[in-house]
């Protein structure tokens, strides 16, 4: 814990000067969705080509956009470029809740951002091409993005996070548009039961993945995050879980990205020293 405070009061320190990481905006065809999609992807500054280099898979949250980080915060370039890490925001849709919809064909976003575009992004620039390169996180919708495509993919991402994510769906049927991609609750339980992330416990083996989650004492969702974190410790699987004074908004989301990215940067240094 000394450690990690140590570590954090360091970037905390470093941030401040100006780094000249390079941010580029991507488009990748989905096979999937028979469409390009945007991502946004920040390069360290330090990244010739020479030196293979982790990824963090950024998701942003519900009615948002591939560039809504880079946008609304400041920080993204100095964390690539501190820990030498690529920082690669997908674009999730509107609301797609980044599943594979098993209604609407069209919204195909765990294939498009766990396999084809993670399949770009390693044939295109020197990544560390295994899960021991790979985190996924994400806010709000999100944060509900980086633990189910985590907890499901675990043979892509060796860690996951969550910042302000909407980790149990079950207590919202009818909101942000859930039930156009997964059928209405009261007709569609098992839907309900099987893409939530409360319903993918079963698929972690204690030890086998890092993961940070990450919740404003304020924020709404911050009872489901409790739900979660309680779960997780009766079934004994090990994981970071900050709670602070916050609410639902980018004042937090911009403080909680520096916790995440150094959580991140030690699971890849432990593995890629």
């Amino acid at each position: 814990m000394k450690r990690f405070i140590l570590s954090f009061f360091l970037v905390l320190f470093y941030i401040n000067t100006s780094l000249p990481a390079i941010v580029d905006t991507l488009s990748v065809y989905s096979t999937s969705m028979d469409k390009e999609i945007k991502s946004v992807i920040v390069k360290p500054e330090s990244y010739k080509g020479n030196k293979s280099l982790p990824v963090l898979y950024l998701l942003h949250g519900y009615s948002d956009s591939y560039d809504g980080w880079i946008k609304k915060t400041t920080s993204l370039k100095e964390l690539a470029d501190i820990h030498e890490m690529f920082i690669v925001c997908p674009d999730g849709g509107y609301d797609s809740w980044y599943w594979d919809s098993p209604i609407d064909p069209s919204y195909q976003y765990e294939t498009f951002v766990s396999e084809e575009l993670v399949e770009w992004i390693d044939n295109n620039y020197n990544t560390i091409d295994s899960r021991e390169g790979r985190a996924i996180t994400g806010l709000s919708m999100g944060g509900h993005g980086g633990l189910y495509l985590g907890f499901r993919n675990q043979d892509v991402y060796g860690a996951c996070g969550s910042m302000s994510g909407g980790v149990d769906i079950r207590p919202f049927p009818n909101n942000w548009g859930m039930k156009k991609y997964i059928g209405a609750q009261a007709e569609n339980p098992e839907n309900w039961n099987s893409y939530t992330v409360m319903g993918m416990l079963h698929l972690l083996t204690p030890g086998d993945m890092k993961i940070v989650i990450d919740c404003g004492k304020d924020d709404f969702f911050y009872e489901v995050n409790e739900e979660l974190h309680r779960a997780l410790l009766y079934r004994n699987i090990p994981h970071d879980y900050i709670i602070r004074p916050g609410v639902h908004n980018w004042d937090y989301w911009a403080n909680a990205i520096k916790f995440q990215v150094l959580f991140f940067n030690e699971y890849f240094t432990s593995y890629n020293q």
